[in-house]
């Protein structure tokens, strides 16, 4: 089985120098995840998304979604991932209804020494009010206000504070919505607007604001056809009026029907965050939070973004490198597939069926290099090997695993030439015609 992504606080440090840090996608492996809302504070970046949990009798409605509090995640190098607990239960608030489960898409953000955190909650008899809670670190404990923000109905709050110290919500009550914020945060310094010229049909929220180059994007959330893509307008005020400008990430081939971004600069680089049905392929209200990189063309537009499996930190060569989170995989031959199908958070597996098939890991960090030994997790019922190259399919081979007759999975040490230094690709492409099963491998 392998190791949960997610790391606890207490032992976040020793797990990253043991070998169990992860950069791969989906992010959180041991709980639901969705809505992510990435913000830097200080040297880390810190991701509050809504936590999905399973609808059981007495727990939101069969077939819906049920969300009864919030986590937080941060991480200084996207590879290690720290959960620091719950930092807000629907039970905490009191004006919101403690029968509901619908503590949907947050945001959070820094001002004048103190972290504000936006959240909607359903409220009786029916509908959406957003509130606010509030805390001297941006891992909590948050406290939230005794009440809702005045004149605002709606989900999805996203909140922007540009350059000159002014902050505005925006949020969903089927349109797009957009109000400024008094400087304690905490009220309306005005009454809401409509933000106009974006689709007119199908479904629109999620509002996410970043401003780049002195160009403010828009980007939501938006019911094109019949599931969510993600889309962006363009404006020079926050305020708007906003040109719509194109779509950042298409329609999951997954089918998941929703989808819901953050969009952030983290070290010199610009990273997508959003989430999938990864742990639950049968069910889409249970979701799991991705990242990937985000690039610009020259005029400013947005670059798609195709989803990966991947993700986005490096992997050090000593830890485990899941091979099935693939950044390249032949075009016949390799199939992936999850380890045990009734217990998705277990992971996945990659199976190579013929010789040449091969899979890609990128941005493996070999350090100084040197390493001269392996461990491959992997099974064979009929026997095989695979081969290991560097940085290209054909390129030079550093060792070969051969694969013992036997449908159990073994972890079979191996040695290998020595790795060069620094950040590498790793190709494993098998060197039999029989079928084998790889799970992790990593050096030592």
């Amino acid at each position: 089985m392998k190791l949960p992504r997610h790391l606890l606080p207490s032992a976040w440090l020793v797990a990253a120098l043991a070998g169990g840090a992860y950069a791969t996608n989906p992010l959180i492996m041991d709980q639901f995840t969705a809505d992510p809302s990435a913000r830097v504070f200080g040297d880390r970046i810190y991701v509050y998304p809504s936590h999905d949990i399973p609808p059981v009798p007495g727990k939101s409605r069969p077939e819906w979604f049920c969300m009864e509090d919030y986590h937080v995640f941060s991480s200084a190098n996207l590879t290690d991932w720290q959960d620091h607990g719950v930092i807000l239960s629907q039970t905490e608030v009191p004006w919101a209804n403690p029968s509901a489960y619908a503590l949907w898409a947050p945001d959070c953000v820094a001002k004048n020494g103190k972290y504000y955190f936006y959240f909607p909650a359903a409220v009786k008899p029916m509908g959406f009010r957003i509130g606010v809670a509030v805390a001297d670190q941006p891992t909590g404990p948050f406290k939230p206000e005794a009440t809702p923000i005045e004149g605002v109905q709606g989900i999805d709050p996203g909140v922007f504070i540009d350059d000159d110290g002014s902050a505005y919500l925006y949020y969903s009550r089927g349109k797009i919505m957009v109000a400024k914020l008094q400087d304690n945060m905490l009220q309306l310094d005005g009454p809401p607007k409509v933000i106009d010229n974006l689709p007119a049909k199908g479904l629109l929220e999620g509002p996410f604001l970043f401003k780049r180059k002195g160009v403010y994007y828009l980007t939501y959330p938006h019911v094109e056809t019949k599931i969510e893509r993600l889309e962006y307008a363009t404006s020079n005020s926050p305020l708007g009026p906003f040109q719509p400008a194109g779509v950042i990430l298409d329609e999951a081939t997954s089918g998941c029907w929703t989808v819901h971004q953050s969009i952030v600069e983290f070290k010199g680089q610009w990273y997508l965050f959003y989430h999938d049905k990864d742990l639950s392929p049968a069910f889409d209200k249970n979701r799991s939070i991705r990242a990937d990189l985000l690039a610009f063309n020259d005029d400013g537009t947005i670059k798609k973004v195709v989803p990966t499996l991947r993700g986005v930190g490096l992997v050090a060569a000593q830890n485990k490198i899941e091979l099935d989170r693939y950044s390249a995989i032949s075009d016949q031959g390799a199939t992936v597939s999850f380890l045990d199908a009734a217990n998705p958070r277990d992971g996945w597996q990659v199976t190579l069926a013929g010789t040449g098939a091969w899979v890609r890991f990128n941005g493996v960090d070999c350090g100084p290099g040197g390493q001269q030994a392996l461990e491959l997790r992997a099974s064979a019922a009929a026997g095989g090997a695979v081969e290991i190259r560097l940085d290209r399919p054909d390129g030079p081979v550093v060792g070969r695993v051969a694969i013992a007759q036997g449908a159990d999975w073994r972890i079979i040490p191996s040695a290998v030439k020595a790795l060069p230094a620094g950040v590498h690709d790793l190709i494993v492409s098998s060197a039999d015609p029989n079928p084998v099963g790889l799970d992790w491998l990593r050096f030592h």
